[in-house]
């Protein structure tokens, strides 16, 4: 494509997001009417089913793009080959974290980010207090004292947009032409950098997600569940990737190139889930968004089946947000045909089908014959089964019947989309969310004074 990169303003399309909302749930509903009511709507599922079923297996049988070499470890290189030249091929990054009321888990956080492998003089690390009443602010101050390269930013009462608005205040003077963003429970490995930077010597990437994993895996079923969430996740990113498809942020572990984020206008400041929306804005302005298996930023997964529930609907809305405020700009002339398929087929997976089930059944069930969707739900449930034991297997060393019993755990445990999606595309058309900081309750995991920590986003 030989499209010119878009303004930022040419983003900012957040208005009458219920009315869109509205428009969406009643085509859905009116178009699986249309399959009960006319005489070839079976037909048409099954041409739906073949589509997506061809699209599907490529992504299974895609093999991955092979990522490039690391760089050396800084740690290991002797002092007498630390010379200027040397230190050139090393880029700058800024990393960024944004935190509020983050006490018990920020000193943890800081101590990693100071360990990292890579040149002190090549990386700089800015903590954004936005207006904690903890403590974490005073705490972060006492731990930069002795710190040349870490830097703490305050916000006061008055500062807006949440996460977002508090990375925007921040980045625009950071000197860093990569910018990183962690949680503040995030726990990082000391290679990060040194293996994620190579990826931008490829002129068309414009961020890099490092894979999730769930620190307290261990802890009951819903940790573990979001354990094969996060493996399947992963997988399939970066299966997409390798077709030519769509690569998603996760937030938690995101390297964005500074031109790129320029391009996009920094952080939405005006959604849910600020690397969701920041993934469809890199994509429509031509850039890529690989994911990395290794090395994997370990965070703490909710462990209350009604955190889970809260969390997982400002997902789906924020995901689902996206979609209503840029629909006019995914299209094959700026993302190109593979992207746009791909973006197609996986919103039908995702909130297609979900928003769809329930009048689907209640169709069925007044007509007396099978639900019309049933083959394309299956498809797709055989898709996440295959692709949620390859990521597994891929993610962690285990036994064949370990990875067979988690992957049946898994596909249980993510029921709870199809509910979470359908309520949510429905509440979206009746009132939208406020936007706020959330503190999330996490167990102990390594530490025995972490007792909470905040995700870090909105709700």
């Amino acid at each position: 494509m030989n499209l010119s990169p878009l303004a930022a303003d040419d983003f900012h399309r957040y208005e009458r997001r219920r009315l869109k909302a509205a428009i969406a749930l009643v085509t859905v509903w009116a178009f699986t009417a249309l399959l009960h009511l006319v005489v070839w709507g079976q037909w048409l599922v099954y041409g739906l089913v073949l589509v997506t079923g061809v699209h599907l297996v490529r992504v299974l049988r895609r093999v991955p793009q092979v990522t490039p070499e690391a760089l050396p470890s800084w740690q290991d290189t002797p002092p007498s080959e630390r010379t200027a030249a040397y230190l050139s091929q090393w880029p700058t990054v800024s990393i960024l974290v944004a935190a509020k009321n983050e006490v018990q888990v920020i000193q943890r956080l800081v101590k990693s980010l100071t360990a990292i492998d890579y040149p002190a003089t090549r990386f700089d690390i800015w903590l954004i207090d936005d207006n904690s009443t903890d403590g974490t602010g005073l705490l972060m101050d006492q731990l930069a004292q002795n710190q040349e390269n870490l830097h703490v930013i305050h916000r006061d009462e008055t500062a807006t947009g949440g996460k977002s608005g508090a990375l925007n205040q921040v980045w625009p003077t950071t000197p860093g032409s990569i910018l990183l963003v962690f949680d503040a429970d995030a726990q990082i490995p000391p290679d990060c950098l040194r293996r994620a930077v190579p990826l931008f010597q490829q002129e068309q990437v414009g961020a890099v997600q490092l894979r999730k994993a769930i620190a307290n895996g261990t802890q009951n079923f819903w940790t573990r569940g979001q354990v094969a969430e996060m493996a399947f996740d992963a997988y399939c990113q970066l299966k997409r990737n390798a077709l030519g498809g769509i690569g998603e942020l996760r937030g938690n572990g995101q390297f964005v190139r500074r031109t790129a984020l320029e391009q996009c206008g920094g952080w939405n400041e005006e959604t849910i889930t600020d690397d969701l929306d920041l993934t469809l804005k890199l994509h429509v302005n031509g850039w890529d968004v690989p994911l990395m298996m290794t090395p994997a930023v370990r965070e703490e997964g909710v462990t209350q089946a009604i955190a889970l529930w809260h969390q997982r609907n400002r997902w789906a809305e924020g995901g689902y947000q996206r979609y209503l405020d840029y629909w006019r700009l995914l299209t094959p002339r700026r993302l190109g045909w593979g992207k746009t398929l791909d973006l197609a087929l996986f919103w039908m997976i995702q909130y297609g089908l979900p928003t769809a089930a329930l009048p689907d059944l209640v169709l069925a069930i007044a007509r007396q014959r099978p639900p019309m969707l049933v083959p394309l739900s299956s498809a797709a449930a055989i898709f996440a089964t295959v692709g949620m034991a390859q990521g597994l297997r891929r993610s962690q060393s285990a036994s064949l019947f370990s990875v067979l019993v988690q992957t049946v755990r898994g596909m249980i445990y993510m029921t709870h989309w199809l509910v979470v999606v359908a309520t949510v595309t429905t509440r979206m058309a009746i009132r939208p969310k406020r936007l706020k900081w959330v503190k999330t309750q996490h167990g102990d995991v390594d530490d025995p004074t972490v007792i909470e920590a905040s995700v870090s986003s909105q709700s």
